[in-house]
């Protein structure tokens, strides 16, 4: 034999013991069914229908014969992979980053609900590390230095200092946002957190001071707590049956429709109005000019506070209107009045309140009718009610049942008022005005119309409103001081208005 086939035969392979080739087989054999089902029963895998394999599926799969289970596991699983995706981006958006930003608020399942076990339902957040607690309880010494040599620390460290202060943020009130200073060694001087301690106080009092205004006014459509607990208790007894919704607005108080209930004293109309005036000062600053010079009020007014005031106004405008109607004026009935809500009677029909002049379209000979009464309506204000309106115009004039009526007459003042005469002559500046310019050519200008309703003959002259007005401010000069010579003082304005009922004040 040769040697060299020999050596061929023995020499062993360096990757191991090499063992017998496979046999080959034909494709005609790969593609037999006869070693397909070979191969199956090799690798048979135990049937479903096994009862040995039942418990086990039963344990690690969930009943999902419900198709509202189903959904329920199939949006927990889209959740889940959600989130990760969300920490992926995060992760991916932070990097190396020592501010962070975290998506956790767009989580859709919560850290606790995505835990197997319980013991992994706690709070993740209490988890996270404290940079401004200290690993060990830190004291100073009772020398107020600690360290030797170049090496002393004192309690007044700016180091020390800056952490103490920036870990004292964490009592600032919860409304006063700090931020989050994890990862960040944060120092602030003791100027800054002595200006952010007076800040955050400062906030805290303003805060305090606008709900306390939020709670006590009636700026925003005139009903805050105390007022409607005035409208229930009307309802509760029976004054009102109930209250339906607002009506008109303006810058001294809000009006609401009602249907009335019954009074002992007198009945209440089936229509009512409750004009609520507002109690903050802000929209109508000047009323101290209508009522602090009026003589029926001016001793009660001096003795009140601003608050106080508006129901001296509420009281104002009821006792005017008893004087109006007496005089058979067109106006409200009063009602009723509980302290700043004034209960008149409706002007209009099921629920629609009559048209304001400056709204209503009339024809000509309609308008000029209007004029007429309205003239006549200013000479009885005057001469029988001794009263001025001082805020006449088309706003405050109603058209219903073919006449005018005459409506919010809070500011109207006596003609012996300083101001009275200048008031009347701007009530009739407007009325002069307004007529004109829907083309009545009966309209007197405004030196005529006030010489005719308050049956005065200044002279018009030229027509110059300059020497107009400086003759108006010399009466009502010489009006006053021998108003003061007489010693005129207040007078009850029940004895002679008379007027519904006044509630007690128990609440104050």
């Amino acid at each position: 034999m040769d040697p060299s086939g020999v050596a061929a035969q023995t020499q062993k392979s360096p990757w191991g013991s090499v063992g017998p080739a496979a046999p080959a087989c034909s494709l005609t054999e790969v593609m037999s069914e006869q070693l397909a089902r070979q191969l199956d029963e090799e690798n048979a895998f135990p049937a479903l229908s096994d009862p040995a394999v039942e418990p086990l599926r039963s344990e690690e799969a969930p009943d999902t014969a419900s198709d509202l289970m189903l959904a329920q596991m199939l949006q927990m699983q889209f959740d889940r992979e959600f989130d990760d995706q969300l920490r992926r981006e995060e992760k991916k958006f932070n990097g190396d980053s020592k501010v962070s930003i975290s998506f956790e608020n767009y989580r859709m399942v919560h850290p606790y609900e995505d835990s197997d076990s319980s013991e992994d339902e706690v709070d993740w957040q209490d988890t996270r590390l404290d940079p401004y607690r200290a690993d060990k309880p830190q004291t100073t010494p009772r020398r107020g230095f600690s360290g030797k040599g170049k090496n002393i620390t004192t309690k007044h460290d700016e180091d020390t200092c800056g952490r103490k202060n920036t870990a004292r943020m964490d009592n600032f009130a919860p409304e006063v946002h700090v931020g989050d200073g994890l990862g960040m060694d944060l120092k602030l001087s003791n100027q800054v957190f002595n200006s952010l301690k007076q800040h955050c106080y400062s906030e805290q009092r303003r805060s305090a001071r606008l709900h306390e205004k939020k709670e006590h006014s009636t700026a925003e459509q005139a009903v805050d707590p105390r007022t409607r607990l005035l409208m229930y208790k009307m309802v509760n007894a029976g004054v009102l049956e109930n209250i339906n919704g607002c009506i008109s607005t303006g810058k001294e108080s809000v009006v609401f429709h009602a249907d009335g209930g019954s009074l002992e004293e007198q009945p209440v109309p089936e229509e009512v109005v409750l004009k609520v005036f507002k109690t903050t000062l802000n929209e109508f600053k000047n009323r101290d000019r209508y009522i602090k010079d009026d003589y029926r009020f001016k001793d009660r007014f001096s003795k009140l506070n601003p608050r106080k005031v508006i129901r001296l106004w509420a009281e104002k405008e009821m006792h005017n209107l008893s004087r109006m109607k007496k005089a058979g004026i067109p106006c409200p009935d009063v009602v009723l009045l509980k302290k700043h809500i004034l209960v008149m009677s409706f002007i209009g029909k099921e629920h629609v309140p009559a048209p304001k002049l400056k709204d209503v379209t009339l024809g000509s000979e309609e308008m000029k009718e209007a004029y007429q009464q309205v003239l006549q309506l200013m000479q009885q204000l005057y001469q029988d009610c001794s009263l001025v309106h001082a805020d006449l115009s088309e706003y405050n004039m109603l058209w219903h049942q073919g006449k005018v009526w005459l409506i919010d007459v809070s500011q109207s003042v006596e003609p012996t008022h300083p101001h009275g005469l200048e008031f009347l002559f701007r009530d009739c500046r407007n009325v002069s005005t307004f007529f004109q310019k829907r083309g009545v050519s009966e309209a007197m200008s405004v030196y005529d119309l006030f010489n005719t309703v308050t049956g005065l003959n200044i002279p018009v002259g030229a027509e110059d409103e300059a020497l107009f007005m400086a003759e108006i401010v010399a009466l009502e000069k010489r009006n006053e001081d021998h108003i003061q010579k007489r010693g005129k003082k207040t007078f009850l304005v029940t004895s002679e208005d008379g007027g519904p009922p006044l509630e007690p004040d128990s609440d104050d």
